[in-house]
């Protein structure tokens, strides 16, 4: 992995999951590792030991019939290249060659003035369907343009031979083959300013970074693009700017809206040493930060790439939809010929019918409406998720969700609020002001909650300090140090007693060189929020779960107090671990934690929710990331889960449906073939016009 380079492409062309799929079997083939296809966002990534070689992999992919730039920034489609373009020049003759069935002109009529309207279309036809339907079939993922090709080109070149041969209007579909390659157009049309709908979040993310930044350089103000900006530049934001990058303010004071990142539209009291995000809004006063990250390693970045990998993450559902689509093609090109042979052979149906009849499967079958029906539908989920502040980093995790039967909860900082305040403390032997000081000093290295809040409440009133010269945290049991005198402290939970040492009522206890010197009783509150959340997820049949490394009392207590009736006290890590792996052999398990002792938890489960103030390597362990750090986003996560897994049900099934359905109508001669890809072209929009109802739908 160290020698791995990583690759990241702009390919633009490809309009589908089936597309998608190409591309990627064409790198695994070619032995590329990590391979990330997103058709969206026109993004192709993959690593390489020999980087030197990505020249030949942009030809293969190139060879497919996609435009490849290794440039950061998407490609640009020349005018003949849009796809719109294309849709309107192939209207332009399919109109009157259409028109003729109804018009009294008699020229139209005439075989080649027919010909000549088509042979532009088919020109077009061959270009845009054709090369595409060849790479693909050397690709060995035969795609819907094969099926559009096949069926327009049997249309044209049999009305050429019935003009050629002279044999009269009965033998001349010029108008079919231009319709159907100007209706197959206009779905293409539809279907990409769809797509790109469901885009809509990440897309909205990408804008905040384009940014113009106002930079303080030898006491002047000068103005340069967000893509200027270096780590230890010094800018100068107003109110109504957006913050251009991550960074510390060195002075000034702000109200800052970060809606866009927590959903949360009250803004935040910003001031000096405060931590300013990238791309959130100022709406009052104003600041200069130091930047401390740009490009790339902005918070704002990290977003849109985890969202990004999110949405091609595939759930098990659209497995099925994705092996039916790899052998669609060639099952729909079965059937044409079948319906021919079987109308023309047994059933004494005229030759120009039977072969109606299979250019109609042709072109009604449509293996697109498959592959987006997953897709489409986890994009908006996940983008609906993320305007709700809540990050889910896989599309196979939204299927998790909508299927949990166990949440566990850890206690502090999750349920409860986090913030503790010392209830009362019992230090005969070193006195309160120095029993103080260590306790400050040495939970000042942990990220817990418990040792935040003590920080807060004892730095404020601290008269001595004490110097560690080494500290270390064990998971589960607390910090252990040791000061520059040599003493050895222990500080944390009653997991450090020995016996015979007494814990009584209280919660958190202090080592001196193996001695125990003090007792702390601590209290914390509940989340006001807590309360709706265990009754929801009862009523939606989820089993609430209390998992806590504290004290069995005080978990029992708040259990109680809450309705949790599964209740795991005085736990360590690995403990948790178990827990977890038996709740999952019962049934689909989350885990809600927020210290590094949850991180094994968190991992473990099927879906590990990690609030947004939680330990780094508890958000790194986590499937889900509450960046409004509140109980009401879980709520809400569910419903999103449930809603986007349904809608993935629903479009296969229409998916599934449509093609089990209009197939043999198509075979049984109920069809034209212009109304069949009239409904082809539509059922990719239905699909995904499905999708993006699930942008404004109650959940």
């Amino acid at each position: 992995m160290e020698n791995e380079e990583l690759i990241e492409l702009q390919v633009s062309g490809m309009h589908c999951n089936n597309c998608a799929l190409s591309v990627h079997k064409l790198l695994e083939k070619k032995g590329m590792k990590d391979v990330y296809v997103d058709f969206a966002n026109d993004e192709v990534k993959f690593r390489t030991n020999d980087p030197s070689g990505t020249s030949l992999i942009i030809k293969d992919i190139e060879g497919l019939g996609y435009k490849v730039s290794e440039e950061s920034i998407p490609i640009r489609e020349k005018f003949y290249e849009k796809i719109e373009n294309k849709f309107y020049f192939s209207l332009l003759f399919s109109i009157p060659l259409f028109s003729h069935m109804f018009l009294p002109f008699h020229w139209l009529h005439q075989a080649e003035v027919q010909l000549a309207l088509c042979i532009p279309v088919f020109i077009l036809s061959c270009i845009h369907f054709g090369k595409s339907a060849i790479n693909s079939l050397k690709n060995g993922i035969p795609n819907m343009d094969v099926l559009i090709f096949i069926g327009s080109s049997a249309a044209f070149f049999y009305s050429l031979y019935g003009t050629i041969n002279n044999l009269g209007p009965d033998f001349l579909f010029y108008e079919t083959t231009a319709t159907i390659i100007s209706l197959v157009l206009l779905g293409n049309v539809l279907e990409k300013r769809s797509v790109t709908q469901t885009t809509s979040a990440v897309r909205d993310l990408m804008k905040f970074q384009e940014l113009k930044a106002k930079k303080l350089l030898n006491g002047k103000i000068i103005e340069i693009n967000s893509a200027e900006i270096l780590p230890g530049d010094v800018l100068v934001i107003n109110t109504g700017d957006k913050i251009p990058a991550d960074g510390d303010i060195i002075w000034g004071e702000a109200s800052v809206n970060e809606a866009m990142l927590t959903g949360e539209s009250l803004p935040v009291e910003k001031s000096k040493y405060d931590q300013a995000i990238g791309g959130t809004l100022i709406e009052k006063g104003s600041i200069q930060i130091l930047v401390t990250k740009t490009g790339k390693h902005t918070i704002l970045a990290q977003i849109i790439e985890l969202m990004k990998r999110a949405q091609a993450a595939k759930p098990e559902i659209q497995k099925l939809g994705d092996k039916v689509a790899a052998i669609f093609v060639p099952v729909v090109v079965g059937i044409a010929i079948l319906t021919f042979l079987m109308a023309y052979y047994v059933f004494d149906t005229d030759f120009q019918k039977a072969m109606l009849n299979s250019i109609a499967v042709l072109v009604i079958s449509c293996p697109c409406a498959m592959g987006l029906a997953t897709p489409t539908a986890v994009m908006v989920g996940l983008g609906r998720a993320a305007k709700n502040g809540i990050l889910i980093k896989g599309g196979n995790t939204i299927e998790e969700i909508a299927r949990l039967k166990y949440m566990v909860f850890d206690k502090t900082g999750t349920l409860t609020t986090g913030k503790f305040r010392i209830k009362s403390m019992q230090c005969d032997s070193l006195g309160q002001e120095k029993t103080e000081a260590i306790i400050s000093g040495i939970e000042a290295y942990s990220n817990h909650p418990i040792a935040r809040s003590l920080v807060n409440e004892l730095s404020s009133k601290q008269t001595e300090k004490i110097i560690f010269t080494k500290i270390s945290e064990e998971k589960g049991l607390g910090m252990t140090g040791t000061d520059s005198e040599g003493n050895v402290y222990q500080f944390g939970s009653v997991q450090i007693l020995n016996q015979g040492e007494e814990s009584g009522d209280f919660s958190l206890f202090l080592k001196m060189n193996e001695k125990l010197v003090a007792k702390i009783a601590i209290e914390d509150e509940i989340k006001p929020d807590a309360y709706q959340l265990i009754s929801n997820l009862k009523k939606t049949g989820i089993i609430p779960v209390l998992l806590s490394g504290d004290q069995k009392k005080k978990c029992e207590d708040l259990g109680r107090e809450l309705g949790i009736e599964k209740i795991f006290a005085e736990t360590l890590p690995d403990q948790k671990l178990k827990i977890i792996e038996q709740f999952k052999t019962e049934g689909k398990t989350a885990m809600v934690g927020d210290g590094i002792n949850d991180a094994p938890a968190l991992t473990s489960s099927d879906v590990g929710i990690s609030m947004s103030n939680s330990s780094q390597i508890a958000i790194q362990s986590a499937e889900v990331i509450l960046l409004k750090n509140d109980l009401v986003a879980i709520d809400k996560m569910l419903r999103i889960g449930r809603h986007t897994l349904l809608t993935i049900k629903q479009n296969l099934f229409w998916a599934f449906f449509y093609n089990i359905v209009a197939i043999p109508v198509a075979a049984l001669g109920f069809l034209n073939p212009m109304v069949g890809a009239l409904a082809m072209a539509f059922s990719d929009v239905i699909v995904i016009g499905n999708s993006i109802r699930l942008k404004t739908k109650s959940v």
